[in-house]
């Protein structure tokens, strides 16, 4: 099935305001559950549905809901997290700003099904001309009784509204999120407490993604089993892909689940194939904290088989073999881009985004960056590669939150896959500085097999 569930009425002119949304459906999965449907009803086709937390974690978003605490006469929440700043990922900003009525009406549903009369939209601090467009749009909601007291003569009432981050990526995480939100710097929280139980000023919380909340309106609109139907396995229902890179035809795709990443790169529907007609070198498919993939393990996995676009497919051969979905941040390199300098680009971010308090994280990163600049800069040594591999191998599974982690596995892949360039960036300095900081147009490297 290709029908699109997010992004069906996305070339309707004017689908960002209410009347026009209105028009084409939209606000009738309110209308549904307010009228025939009980909150624990839309978390049961939550269930029903597959549907997997669309931030990158995948983690089944009915059992997280059905997790909620429910002490009597303690308010709860439920939060929205549209701080999107994984390098590489793109898609919600894409969602907030095209139809930004669809995520309200997934944060009614979803509000009404957890009991919460006060939600929350945190948005990236760089994302202030979408803050604007979501701001009119929730005007316009309150103005035709979608939010505020008694909608729709219900009796459940809802106030929303959107706070705007500093800019900081940790604030991506849910408890530093909470944290911003509560007006404090934004560090993680050691868990547990979890969210459920304490989150929002010591109250209930749940957190989702902005494409997770959006996806509840097709869910509640045909029932779980019907947005089932779409995917494979346990990756039901559509994803958001942003595709970038060395591709001839970056953008959003919403895709459906089980269709093959060889399609998704070289199809005109979608990625339209290498650009210049390069050959593929490497691809990135969850965003920048994901491992890379080597070219012959982007479409077939170490198995042969061909790799879907799917949580399941992406992650075989767990992380020596394989990958993940991640944010659906994807990323193609082509034959002449330079593994290094692409690991050192991505290391400086993780290091300057680190909040400082796990130290693990906070010096790792910064000598991950620092020995990775001197290899890009043909300053390195041998024993350099060595130490990166220790350095990575010390920060993973050791921080509070997985930032550290984040920062760890894409130099773990670069190593593990791409060793022979880091040798040639160590023998051949001279090299690295006069081709545009490490570029290989000389030397066309191959992989190593893992």
């Amino acid at each position: 099935m290709d029908r699109k569930l997010l992004l069906e009425h996305i070339g309707v002119e004017g689908i960002h305001t209410h009347d026009v949304y209105r028009k084409q459906g939209g606000y009738k999965a309110v209308e549904k559950a307010l009228k025939s449907m009980s909150p624990d009803d839309i978390v049961e086709e939550v269930k029903k549905s597959g549907l997997r937390g669309r931030g990158g974690a995948g983690f089944p978003t009915g059992m997280k809901w059905s997790f909620i605490a429910k002490p009597e006469g303690v308010p709860r929440h439920f939060l929205c997290n549209a701080d999107e700043s994984e390098p590489g990922t793109f898609k919600d900003r894409y969602l907030m700003e095209k139809i930004p009525h669809l995520l309200i009406e997934g944060m009614i549903l979803s509000s009404y099904a957890l009991g919460c009369n006060q939600s929350y939209i945190y948005i990236r601090g760089e994302y202030m001309y979408i803050l604007q467009i979501l701001e009119k749009a929730i005007a316009e909601a309150y103005a035709n009784g979608w939010l505020g007291k008694n909608i729709k003569g219900s009796g459940f009432d809802l106030e929303l509204a959107v706070s705007a981050g500093a800019g900081a990526y940790i604030c991506g995480e849910e408890t530093a999120l909470i944290e911003s939100l509560e007006g404090k710097r934004g560090n993680p929280r050691i868990k547990p407490p979890f969210p459920a139980v304490k989150g929002l000023w010591g109250r209930p919380t749940v957190v989702n993604n902005v494409e997770t909340i959006a996806a509840v309106v097709p869910i509640v609109n045909e029932g779980g089993d019907a947005y089932a139907q779409f995917g494979i396995g346990r990756s039901t229902g559509t994803k958001l892909i942003s595709a970038a890179g060395n591709i001839n035809k970056p953008g959003v795709y919403e895709i459906n689940m089980g269709i093959t990443v060889e399609e998704f790169i070289y199809s005109d529907t979608y990625c339209g194939g290498m650009k210049n007609g390069k050959k593929l070198k490497a691809c990135v498919p969850g965003g920048s904290s994901v491992p890379i993939l080597p070219h012959y393990l982007v479409c077939k996995t170490a198995a042969g088989e061909d790799r879907l676009m799917s949580y399941e497919s992406l992650a075989d051969g767990g992380f020596v073999t394989g990958s993940m979905l991640g944010s659906g941040g994807f990323v193609v390199y082509d034959e002449d881009q330079c593994i290094v300098r692409n690991t050192w680009n991505f290391t400086r971010f993780y290091h300057h985004e680190s909040c400082g308090q796990c130290s693990p994280c906070r010096e790792g990163t910064g000598w991950m960056e620092k020995v990775l600049h001197r290899l890009d800069y043909g300053h390195g040594k041998m024993e350099d590669i060595d130490l990166l591999w220790d350095i990575q191998r010390k920060i993973e599974g050791n921080t509070i939150c997985p930032l550290g982690d984040a920062a760890a596995w894409p130099v773990a892949a670069a190593i593990r896959h791409f060793r022979e360039e880091f040798e040639w960036h160590v023998n051949e300095p001279k090299l690295c500085i006069t081709k545009n900081y490490g570029l290989v147009n000389e030397k066309k490297f191959e992989p190593v097999n893992a």
